[in-house]
């Protein structure tokens, strides 16, 4: 899962670097059709929340009730694309908070095996986390509830 969700955030990153094609009538509105990109971005949110899957932990305590219920509620939001900008922002907080202290590999001496692993993990995390500031910095993308709000 966290293999796809590194691979969401490099989707979201292509998808950004795609140039979009130019109207040979400057200022003339155009019928409103789906791009490539807009695709590409849709795939990139939906892989990116799959990190998300590996935190869900089935506790009967009352915070991991309360952590599954809100990351679950958060995830949904940015894969469908509602209030994107401001789920993002919380999911990058929260995985924030939780990569440093779930994978603080400083403090383990160098030379053990888990130091490595949780290195690994740490790294990998901020990777998504960059992805996830991507979807705040520049929107869900033309295939989002956000998008069809507009349209209303």
């Amino acid at each position: 899962m966290r293999n796809l969700a590194l691979g969401g955030g490099l989707l979201l990153l292509l998808a950004e670097s795609r140039s979009e094609g130019r109207s040979m009538f400057a200022g003339v509105p155009t019928m409103r059709e789906s791009s490539p990109k807009q695709y590409m971005q849709l795939g990139g949110r939906v892989l990116l929340v799959l990190m998300f899957m590996t935190l869900l932990h089935f506790d009967a305590n009352f915070l991991s009730i309360l952590q599954n219920l809100v990351g679950t509620a958060l995830i949904i939001l940015v894969a469908i694309g509602f209030k994107t900008k401001l789920a993002a922002l919380t999911l990058v907080v929260w995985l924030f908070v939780i990569n440093v202290y779930f994978n603080a590999f400083w403090t383990i001496p160098a030379y053990r095996p888990m130091h490595d692993f949780l290195k690994y993990d740490f790294f990998q995390t901020t990777s998504v986390i960059g992805g996830l500031l991507l979807v705040v910095a520049r929107g869900p993308g033309g295939v989002s509830m956000d998008e069809k709000k507009k349209e209303w």
